[in-house]
């Protein structure tokens, strides 16, 4: 038998320091006034958070705020916060939204004043996530002052403000020695309770300096006749930013005397960052963001959430908006007494066969359950299926001894009956239902194979809604399918003839991981558009980039 190394054997356990409740010395045990403990505990978890999400790319949540999202008991949220900081909050946090979009407030400022400062007086830590600074047109000033006369204590926590990042990702720096040394922050759209403007027009059009504007599409016309009759000419060079930093993102440039008739032929509204100043002439030269290939584009990821992280950066990282709607969910056994005998019995085996990265986690725990670890795969060969499977396997210190160069059950059967399977006795830890190419064809080589199901996968319907109202309108680009159970699933939810009574131009792309995935969609009437030479979640992510390069904007 092969003797094998394994690697990182010793494991660090790590020992919860006990905690110890403090009572004041001045409380004695007879008196009613005492605090009980959980009453401290509550008073010392009041406070809220005044956190800066930033401008919408979740990459620039700061850490300090990632930080208070994950241990908040509430979190208060805003329109232009990203939905995907929500992810960092707790699984049993309470999410309550108060998003403000012009017209349409789900709770006016003073109840989300109210809100905050009951959440906080029940005893709890609040997450108040805004859009961009909190300080910085965000109203977070006033909601401080709030908490502050309420007596609930508050913290804020600085953000990267959508008049800062939005230009940057445009390609437009609002300071620059050779164009301007100063800028300045302007609201767009004026208190109307205050009588006349508050602006003074000619000492802004005589700064000769970057101004920016926030939510001002709709003064836009104003803000440009006032800035020209102020002095500053017409052929000022002038642009908008639209979402900037997130999928949507989007700008233009153009002068201060055209930049409103060409917002509107290009549809831009708000949210939108209006920048004035010389340093616009950059935009042409910086501008790296709009470069990426996937931007603008909105790619369904139908992969189960235990899977779809990787995926879904790699698309965000090419500028994608990423649409997690796993078909599938990632269920474990009833009954996992047939995984622990065989667990027991690893020694009695020639080769450990894992098919997938679920597959490992899976067999990990069980493995773990019985106080073994790695050292219990001593004497096993190991093949991993996959990089991402090869890579769950070192993770857990141990080094694949068979790692296929295609990944398709048919290739992966070749290559390890090229290794001398006869007489072999292989134990395939994998989902319930899976397809038998693999074990069919080591057992006609001659191995005896034990197939052992440590999970099994059941559909899943989150956001079926939202991808079934964005397929009839014709905003979505592609639906990415990683499996044949991925495809399966998405039409046992969405109906074939949505997607068959779509206008050519608008209908949604379809990429497969591999032929075996494509087979199974032509099962439902349609050709695969995308597919790699390689099948692999990168390959994949690739060939979707290379589509849509081909493709043009």
């Amino acid at each position: 038998m092969t003797r094998r190394k394994t690697h990182g054997l010793q494991r660090n356990t790590a020992v919860p320091l006990s905690s110890e409740t403090h009572i004041h010395q001045s409380c004695l045990p007879d008196r009613a006034a005492c605090a009980r403990p959980d009453q401290e505990n509550n008073e010392d978890r009041m406070k809220v958070y005044l956190i800066g999400a930033g401008p919408g790319d979740p990459g620039l949540l700061t850490i300090k705020g990632k930080d208070i999202l994950e241990k908040a008991d509430v979190v208060v949220y805003d329109y232009l916060a990203n939905d995907a900081l929500l992810g960092y909050a707790r699984p049993d946090a309470e999410r309550i939204y108060v998003g403000k979009v012009a017209g349409n407030h789900a709770l006016p400022q003073d109840g989300i004043n109210r809100l905050i400062i009951e959440k906080a007086k029940e005893g709890k830590t609040v997450a108040r996530l805004k859009g961009g600074d909190p300080y910085i047109f965000g109203r977070g000033g006033e909601e401080a002052e709030e908490l502050l006369d309420a007596g609930v204590p508050f913290e804020e926590v600085p953000g990267i403000s959508s008049t800062i990042a939005g230009p940057a990702y445009a390609g437009i720096p609002l300071t620059h020695r050779n164009f301007s040394s100063s800028v300045t922050l302007i609201t767009g759209h004026e208190n109307p309770d205050k009588p006349g403007s508050v602006h003074n027009w000619k000492a802004l059009a005589a700064s000769a300096n970057t101004l920016v504007f926030v939510m001002g599409m709709k003064n836009l016309p104003d803000i440009a006749r006032n800035l020209i009759e102020a002095g500053l000419s017409p052929d000022t060079p002038a642009a908008l930013v639209h979402w900037g930093t997130t999928a949507k993102h989007r700008s233009l440039a153009a002068t201060l005397g055209t930049l409103h008739e060409e917002g509107v032929r290009q549809g831009f509204t708000n949210p939108s960052v209006i920048i004035v100043g010389k340093v616009v002439t950059l935009r042409d030269r910086l501008n790296w963001f709009e470069q990426k290939p996937l931007l603008g584009r909105s790619v369904v990821v139908t992969r189960a959430r235990e899977q779809a992280s990787g995926l879904a950066a790699q698309l965000a990282d090419l500028g994608a908006e990423v649409i997690q709607f796993p078909t599938i969910d990632i269920k474990p056994l009833e009954d996992y007494s047939g995984v622990d005998a065989a667990v027991r019995s690893l020694g009695a085996y020639d080769w450990l066969i894992f098919t997938s990265a679920n597959g490992v986690k899976c067999f990990w725990e069980r493995l773990e359950a019985q106080g073994l670890d790695a050292r219990a795969l001593y004497g096993l060969r190991v093949a991993a299926i996959g990089p991402a499977t090869a890579q769950a396997v070192r993770d857990h210190g141990i080094a694949p001894d068979f790692v296929p160069e295609a990944y398709i059950a048919e290739s992966v059967a070749e290559g390890l009956i090229q290794l001398g399977m006869d007489g072999k006795k292989i134990l395939l830890p994998r989902a319930r239902e899976a397809r038998e190419v693999l074990p069919e064809e080591l057992r006609k080589a001659g191995a005896q194979v034990d197939v052992l199901p440590v999970y099994e996968t059941v559909p899943a319907a989150a956001r079926r809604d939202e991808v079934l109202q964005r397929l009839e309108a014709g905003t979505l680009d592609a639906v990415t399918f990683g499996s044949s159970s991925t495809v399966d699933n998405f039409f046992a939810q969405i109906p074939a003839d949505t997607i068959r009574h779509q206008p050519e131009g608008k209908r949604v792309k379809f990429a497969s991981i591999g032929p075996v995935t494509t087979r199974t969609l032509a099962k439902y009437g349609f050709a695969c558009d995308i597919q790699p030479d390689d099948f692999t979640i990168p390959a994949l992510v690739k060939a979707l980039a290379a589509y849509y390069e081909k493709q043009g904007a």
